[in-house]
């Protein structure tokens, strides 16, 4: 297994760059690095922000091992593997491992509607056949489904490698009551925005925020601040990052952040259908906020 005490902080999900209808490879490897020396603790591939359901499966796994290798270990590599179905899930997770990630990132399956016991069997099923920590992701917002504080409850009981789980979930209660119920040592990631902070607070372990994609340095600041103990920086620096997170969202993740990547000339802003370019009113809010950021001129 992994060193797991390395799944701490800004884990960032990355985009997939992609030129001219195909993965963008040396885009993506100079990401990596980029986000590296920005000082990002973590990166996930093919999480949502990374446009997996448009990717074949060669594809993603080409994309972990490119992770693994330009990583070299300086940063845990986690694979988002997840699909609605079991087989392709596992298989994808056991490339994955192949291909040395440090662990695994998977959603709760999407459209399918399981029920608590079908998605208690589901993730039991994949965490019996790798051995890497698995991170669960409940993304209801998404997948039309909530994976229940008991079900995690469950989950953490009978798989050992089941460490903790991404919260892509506006309900701050929810989020309260499965740390109360797992224990702080139970991993919960934000994968809201404006949640990162306020999860930090009640002893989460770090975010997954597509924010970090375009402004990387300050986003895993926002966590070394945290553990610093240096709240009140910290919580200024939430309210900064404030209006860029806004305007990463105001169409779908990650047409924003790839939109803004291609006019800071990092990658091409290119996405696969049925996504879509953004329209012209919202490239140029977006372009207003880039420069109060002084992240283009």
């Amino acid at each position: 297994m992994s060193d797991i005490a390395r799944l701490r902080g800004s884990l960032v999900p990355l985009v997939t760059p992609f030129r001219d209808g195909a993965v963008d490879w040396e885009g993506f490897a100079g990401l990596i690095e980029w986000q590296i020396a920005s000082g990002s603790h973590g990166l996930v591939i093919t999480g949502t922000t990374g446009e997996p359901s448009a990717l074949t499966f060669e594809e993603r796994v080409g994309l972990y091992r490119l992770a693994v290798e330009v990583a070299r270990g300086r940063v845990p590599i986690i694979a988002g593997t997840g699909t609605n179905n079991f087989e392709e899930t596992v298989r994808l997770s056991q490339a994955a491992q192949a291909a040395g990630v440090d662990a695994l990132l998977v959603v709760v399956p999407y459209y399918v509607r399981p029920s608590q016991e079908g998605l208690f069997r589901y993730f039991k099923g994949i965490a019996e056949r790798v051995d890497l920590p698995i991170i669960l992701y409940n993304i209801p917002g998404r997948t039309a489904a909530h994976l229940e504080v008991d079900t995690v409850a469950r989950l953490r009981e009978a798989c050992p490698n089941i460490i903790g789980i991404k919260e892509a979930n506006k309900d701050f209660e929810h989020i309260n009551r499965l740390l109360h119920r797992m224990g702080r040592d139970f991993r919960v990631y934000s994968g809201i925005e404006l949640l990162c902070f306020p999860v930090l607070a009640i002893g989460g372990a770090g975010y997954v925020s597509a924010t970090g994609n375009v402004l990387p340095d300050r986003v895993a600041r926002l966590y070394d601040l945290v553990a610093a103990g240096r709240w009140r920086e910290a919580q200024d620096l939430h309210y900064e990052l404030l209006p860029l997170n806004d305007a990463l969202f105001i169409e779908t993740n990650p047409v924003p952040a790839k939109t803004a990547l291609g006019m800071m000339g990092k990658i091409s802003p290119e996405v696969r259908l049925p996504l879509a370019p953004m329209r012209p009113e919202n490239v140029e809010r977006l372009r207003q906020v880039l420069r109060a950021y002084s992240l283009i001129p």
